[in-house]
């Protein structure tokens, strides 16, 4: 049953990239007709649309690639200039990725759409084969008219009931094909769109240099951040109980000997300030690199969270040892951020934490019971983590349906300290 209903979303799947060739030979001649007059200057009105809408398409190809045929697809596109339309329209003309994509929508047409209807193909044969002995019947000298479609199958006259009967095994050899190929062909069709529409060298170098700067961006802003939040924390908090505390033995100074009860008053007063104060301390200090990361790496870090969790929180750690101190705080904050989202936000009552380094690959797995809905887009907490695991180039995928789970996997490169 498994097979057959992935088989049949194959051929589905197939027959709709199939029914999208089309679309792009028309984008094909429209850009070529513009960029041939571009040099009239009317050419923009033409070229920078049709390279546009090529693009869209491109890019919905490569988004169907990865979800649809298991071959990611990333976007290859030279990041676009900062000002000007025929700066635009230069990058557009020297970036590699809008000529491969012309020959995309060249080869795509005979290649992709082959590969779309090559599974119905060998379903209409092994189907056609497989009833052709129960559809035959003589008529004079050969088969019954338009019987199935002809009068030869697989180049076997059907002019025999012997010939008719020879086609069934043929016909179920195409259906244990079709089964067999089809998650094949589904491959071969997206390694197709990946060699075409996959990023070159250049793109790849230029993508990273341009993530590398915002992320450099991004750290010295979140370093801003934190270091204003210690200054107005230690102002409000530890700052203030202190100079009450002062005050307090000052006054406590002058009345020792006038009125002792008194002086002892604000003696008590400014040892509970002091207890206060030194508490405030702690967290902060807490808040900057909690000393049990420092001491126990980040996997007993992260079990210290599940515990002072509200929530039940379950800690499945697979770290073969300790990662670079960077590393493990922003692996912290971010489980600690997700932890919090779903006690304060998503209305969760379990939490499951999973942390594996493998391959070179620090892998954190934050799922909950909550109500979902989850955006980076709409809140601060996730941005936030995204901004500080993009330091070390780590990523951050959200699945958060509406009704829940959430589930937040990071990725962030590192290696291990033996």
């Amino acid at each position: 049953m498994a097979l057959a209903r992935r088989t049949g979303i194959g051929l589905l799947r197939g027959l709709a990239l199939a029914l999208l060739t089309p679309l792009g030979m028309p984008l094909f001649v429209l850009r070529i007709f513009g960029l041939i007059l571009v040099p009239l200057g009317m050419g923009l009105l033409v070229f920078v649309p049709s390279t546009l809408a090529v693009r869209a398409l491109a890019n919905l190809h490569r988004r169907l690639a990865g979800q649809w045929l298991g071959v990611p697809v990333p976007q290859p596109y030279l990041p676009p200039p900062h000002r000007g339309v025929i700066g635009l329209v230069k990058r557009m003309v020297t970036d590699p990725a809008t000529w491969r994509d012309q020959l995309w929508l060249l080869l795509n047409v005979p290649v992709g759409f082959f590969l779309g209807v090559l599974p119905l193909g060998l379903l209409a044969n092994g189907v056609r084969g497989v009833l052709t002995p129960f559809a035959w019947s003589p008529n004079g000298a050969g088969p019954r008219p338009g019987a199935l479609g002809g009068v030869d199958y697989v180049g076997i006259p059907l002019t025999s009931r012997e010939n008719a009967v020879a086609a069934f095994p043929i016909g179920l050899a195409f259906l244990v094909a079709l089964v067999w190929l089809t998650p094949w062909i589904q491959r071969l069709h997206g390694r197709f769109h990946h060699a075409l529409l996959g990023p070159t060298r250049r793109s790849e170098l230029a993508s990273r240099v341009r993530r590398l700067t915002e992320t450099r961006a991004d750290a010295v802003d979140s370093s801003a951040a934190e270091l204003r939040r210690i200054e107005r924390d230690l102002h409000d908090g530890a700052q203030a109980r202190l100079v009450a505390m002062g005050m307090n033995l000052g006054a406590a100074e002058r009345l020792l000997d006038e009125d002792p009860a008194a002086a002892r008053a604000l003696l008590v007063e400014a040892r509970e300030a002091s207890v206060a104060a030194l508490q405030e301390l702690r967290n902060l200090v807490r808040g900057i690199h909690p000393p049990v990361l420092s001491d126990r790496g980040l996997g007993d870090a992260v079990r210290a969270l599940a515990l002072a969790s509200p929530l039940r929180v379950e800690v499945e750690v697979e770290l073969p040892g300790r990662l670079d101190p960077p590393v493990e705080s922003a692996a912290y904050f971010a489980v600690a951020e997700l932890l919090t989202n779903a006690t304060k936000h998503a209305g969760a009552r379990q939490a499951w934490v999973d942390l594996k380094h493998e391959d070179g690959v620090l892998r954190m797995t934050v799922a909950d019971d909550g109500h979902g809905g989850a955006d980076p887009s709409l809140g601060t907490g996730l941005r936030g983590i995204e901004r500080r695991l993009g330091t070390f180039d780590g990523t951050i995928f959200v699945s958060s349906p509406v009704g829940g789970p959430t589930v937040v996997t990071m990725e962030v490169p590192c290696t291990v300290r033996r």
